[in-house]
């Protein structure tokens, strides 16, 4: 427990570490109940359109509660409360997925398990960036995305043995009650241990009234446009198993070298990004471009290349561009900016993958190149952050 009232480059370093403990624990708890949700909301009746509804309006409500509670946690400075509300509700809908006798109740928990991580997710990074201030901004968020993805290999894995030796998908649930027990426990101590990383100045009026800046909106079109381009896993599972690119065993662990790529790719990337700025960016768009033609025209070899760009470009967009955040937007207002720019990204990744998914059933190449157009785009509001900054 620190005993100092506010960040220098030790205890910054600990704090990124400690909260990535968390977002371990957390990560291991929530991923290992999303791995096994499609089939468990199967076996409990749900159709194939109801499966994909609920997980598409999991995601877009999640997305869109951040707006309401980064404004919150901007207005009342309740950063630690709001922040540990949000694990707390995020991690008992995990257990409780044991005790849903109908498809529709599961269907329930997995919006709230969204909503608790929207409602903690713009407090949560706000702090983070506070600890950024001193050991920069890339290298906080990349090594706190690198932690977590560690707990997004976890979770699934632990899932799969519980239903190898167990068969049941309630036991599974109940296994992933420990992390989810862990992650509360640990951003409690966080919060007893670093209570003045949610001593941040509230908002005044003129301040929330005031507009972001026009970079920041010109990095929020950006990620908008990779997000939409961007293929969620599903449909490329889907994909796989479809066409037969890589055999079903596959799938799943080529899912776990996506996370792990995600990881690697937050970590190098956010380092990279302290060093050289936004420019940075400019790779993970040529990357996210590569993906489309890999994944859904290309053979074994090509796909498997793919999935790892998949995962690289997925840990950028969570490091890099969170950390730009921060970079562009001060302190006292970046639990807006942050809800926002969630909101805009969870706004186009929706859109964009339903987009997809319709030009999947019609052509191929077709959503081939509206998916890399998208990307590509991405490049002219960077260029204007980059020209701006110069």
């Amino acid at each position: 427990m620190t005993t100092s009232n506010h960040f220098d480059k030790r205890s910054a370093l600990a704090f990124i570490v400690a909260f990535g403990f968390v977002s371990l624990f957390a990560d291991a708890a929530y991923e290992g109940m999303r791995g096994i949700a499609g089939p468990y909301l199967a076996l409990l009746g749900a159709s194939g359109t109801a499966v994909g509804i609920i997980a598409g309006t999991g995601e877009l409500f999640g997305y869109l509660l951040r707006l309401a509670s980064g404004r919150l946690a901007e207005r009342t400075g309740l950063y630690w409360a709001i922040t540990i509300g949000g694990y707390a509700v995020q991690m008992a809908a995990v257990p409780l997925m044991a005790f849903a006798g109908t498809w529709w109740l599961a269907a329930a928990l997995i919006v709230i398990e969204r909503s608790g991580k929207a409602m903690r997710n713009p407090a949560a990074n706000t702090m983070m960036s506070h600890a950024g201030e001193e050991i920069g901004q890339g290298w906080a968020f990349g090594l706190h995305e690198a932690m977590d993805q560690t707990g997004a290999l976890c979770g699934p894995s632990i899932a799969a043995l519980v239903l190898a030796h167990h068969g049941q998908y309630t036991d599974a649930f109940l296994w992933l009650g420990i992390p989810a027990t862990l992650t509360v426990l640990t951003v409690i101590g966080l919060a007893l241990g670093f209570p003045f990383a949610g001593r941040i100045a509230h908002a005044t009026d003129g301040a929330m009234s005031a507009g972001l800046s026009r970079e920041y909106w010109w990095l929020a079109a950006s990620a908008a446009l990779i997000a939409f381009g961007f293929a969620d896993w599903p449909l490329v599972a889907f994909h796989f198993a479809k066409a037969a690119t890589v055999s079903r065993t596959m799938v799943p662990i080529l899912y776990a070298v996506a996370m792990g790529a995600e990881g690697v790719g937050a970590l190098a990337f956010g380092r990279l990004f302290d060093a050289r700025g936004f420019s940075v960016l400019l790779p993970t768009v040529l990357i996210a471009a590569a993906i489309p033609p890999l994944v859904f025209l290309g053979n074994s070899a090509e796909a498997i290349a793919g999935v790892i760009c998949w995962g690289v470009a997925l840990g950028i967009q969570t490091s890099v561009m969170t950390a730009g955040i921060a970079l562009l937007v001060p302190r006292e207002s970046r639990a807006r900016a942050y809800g926002i720019f969630s909101a805009v990204f969870g706004i186009a990744w929706f859109a964009g993958s339903s987009l997809l998914g319709v030009l999947y059933d019609i052509s191929l190449p077709a959503l081939v190149i509206a998916a890399v157009a998208a990307e590509l785009a991405a490049i002219v509001p960077l260029a204007a952050i980059i020209r701006g900054r110069a």
